[in-house]
Order: structure tokens, then C-alpha cells, then sequence
């Protein structure tokens, strides 16, 4: 028996096949308040796939880049010699799975990027939520789904491939990357060891892990574009947190407003009359910073949907 996978590629594929889990039950089945644990998924995938690249720079053979990534041309001839069967068996990823695993991790990389933005843009929070409107968060967000469901497919395909060339070759290849070592054949694709450089390798992925999390943090802490405005300590907060919650202004068009001002005196069955200075001054204020004055998720859709009291609609939870 030979070691071909290291113990780093093999901690890297199974916690990345749980982080996928998480995030793949998270997105497409539990929904959106399931959004924390999502996010904390996607993180640990991005920080997998970025240790991952550089191990594949610095590790040993059969964990590099240079041992399994092939041209277009590479990749088709292993493909035609895969179908009329006179294709070597390779210890370390094939062509074809080599294609699959760059698949894959650019794949994650740019979910990652779509993420932040959509997060950014709807939510008004992470660090790119300073640079996105709700336009551009919403339209990242149909990305994220889109390449969200690629994914899926390559996972697909990568298991179909897998179970595919097990039989082909006779090798149980989800055993071999838990104990990583393989069976040496005669007629197999051996390449030359090369040792690897695992103390650079740490302080690389511990310094990348460090620098991309300060930066996140940094650029996290400046307003978002379109936040509402904050409601504590207002006069709208004092007179109105009196009687019941005081929802945000932006949640309500400026007309709605207007008309709600106006009729304080049966305001849901109560009177809620105010003195003619103080209702001018909270009329105002409540129109200048309605639904119009703010671009998150709730104050699009309200000021797309029209929501009028004579026609309502059903808003969207996600």
C-alpha cells in the first residue's frame, strides 16, 4: 500500500463535504432562518477552499495542483481512453477528477463573493455592505442561487464519478481518503515525489485567514448603503412606544403614513389625537423617512408591490 493522500487533503475533503451539507440543507431546504448557520457554513467552505490552494502549491505530490491539473485536449484523450477502456489507473486524481476538483473550488470561491454582495445589498450588513444597493444585493443573490445549483450538479457528478471509476479500477476510492493510501499497481500512473512545506503552508493559510478576517471586520463597520434611519430616542419613538411597538417607518410608504396621520382620532379603533404642531412635526418626519428614504430588502419590495389598505399583496419571506 502507498500514501497518496496526506492527512491535510484528507481533513480538507470530509469537513468540506460537512460544510457543504450544512449549507446546502440551509439554503435550498430550511430558509432564511436558518441564515446564521448558512453564513458560518459558507465561511468555513471559503476557508477550506483558500487552505486548500495554497496545500496545493505547497503540499506533497499528489496534493499539488501540478500533479492533476491538464489542458482541454489532456482531459478529452483521458475521457476517450476512460471510454474504450485502455485508460491507466492514476493514484493521485485523474484528469477528469482534476477538472472536477478546480470545478468545484472556483465554484465555492465564487458563491462566497455572491454571498457577501447579496448579504451586503438585502440585509445591510458584512463588508460589502457599504458598496451594494438592493439593486445589485438582489441580483448577486440570483447568482448565488444560480451557481448554488451548479454546484450541486458538479457534487453530483463528482459522487457519479467516483462510484464510476471505484468500478472501473476495482478500488473502493471513498476508503482510500479516509485511510489515504492506495493499492500499487502494475501499469499505474506514478509521479515523482515531491516533499512538501508544511510550516509555510501553515503560516500562509494562518496569516490569509487573519488578514482576509481583520479586513472583513474593517470594512463591516462602515453603514451600509440605504440603512434606515435610527428610531431610538426619536419623537416618533417617545409618543408612539407609548401605546405599542413603534414599527420603522420604513416599512410603510409615505402616503400610508400621511393618511395614518391624519386619522389619529379613530386610530384602530382609538383616539390617538395629537397636539396640531407635534402631528405636523411626526407627519413629516414619518414621509421623510418612509419606505422611499431607505433601500433595504422590506422598503423594495413595499415600494415595488404598491401596498395600499385597498391593495394588499403577498410579500415574499426570502
Amino acid at each position: 500500500m502507498l500514501p497518496v493522500w496526506d492527512l491535510a487533503v484528507r481533513c480538507f475533503h470530509w469537513s468540506l463535504v460537512g460544510a457543504v451539507t450544512v449549507a446546502g440543507v440551509t439554503g435550498f431546504i430550511l430558509g432564511p432562518t436558518w441564515l446564521t448557520y448558512h453564513l458560518w457554513a459558507g465561511a468555513l467552505m471559503t476557508a477550506l477552499v483558500f487552505a486548500r490552494t495554497i496545500w496545493g502549491v505547497l503540499g506533497p505530490t499528489y496534493a499539488r495542483f501540478s500533479s492533476f491539473i491538464a489542458g482541454p485536449f489532456k482531459i478529452m484523450e483521458h475521457g476517450s481512453e476512460v471510454l474504450s477502456g485502455k485508460a491507466k489507473r492514476h493514484l493521485g486524481h485523474n484528469p477528469l477528477g482534476g477538472a472536477m476538483i478546480i470545478g468545484l473550488m472556483l465554484s465555492i470561491f465564487a458563491l462566497a463573493i455572491t454571498g457577501t454582495f447579496q448579504l451586503g445589498g438585502e440585509f445591510k450588513v458584512g463588508p460589502f455592505s457599504f458598496l451594494t444597493t438592493y439593486f445589485y444585493g438582489d441580483t448577486f443573490g440570483g447568482l448565488h442561487k444560480l451557481i448554488a445549483w451548479g454546484l450541486l450538479a458538479l457534487i453530483s457528478l463528482h459522487i457519479l464519478g467516483a462510484v464510476f471509476e471505484s468500478m472501473r479500477t476495482r478500488e473502493n476510492l471513498p476508503l482510500t481518503m479516509i485511510t489515504g493510501k492506495k493499492e500499487r499497481r502494475r501499469g499505474d500512473h506514478i509521479l515523482p515525489q515531491i516533499g512538501a512545506k508544511p510550516a509555510l503552508a501553515l503560516l500562509l493559510v494562518m496569516g490569509g485567514w487573519l488578514g482576509v478576517g481583520l479586513l472583513g471586520l474593517s470594512m463591516s463597520s462602515k453603514p451600509g448603503i440605504g440603512m434606515p434611519i435610527n428610531i431610538a430616542g426619536s419623537q416618533y419613538g417617545s409618543e408612539c412606544a407609548d401605546c405599542h411597538i413603534a414599527y420603522h417607518p420604513s416599512l410603510m410608504q409615505g402616503e400610508n403614513w400621511a393618511l395614518l396621520m391624519a386619522n389619529l382620532d379613530n386610530h384602530f379603533g382609538e383616539d390617538a389625537s395629537l397636539g396640531s404642531r407635534t402631528k405636523r412635526q411626526l407627519t413629516d418626519w414619518l414621509i421623510a423617512n418612509s419606505s422611499a428614504a431607505a433601500d433595504t430588502k422590506a422598503a423594495n419590495v413595499l415600494n415595488d408591490r404598491r401596498i395600499t389598505a385597498t391593495n394588499p399583496v403577498n410579500i415574499p419571506l426570502a
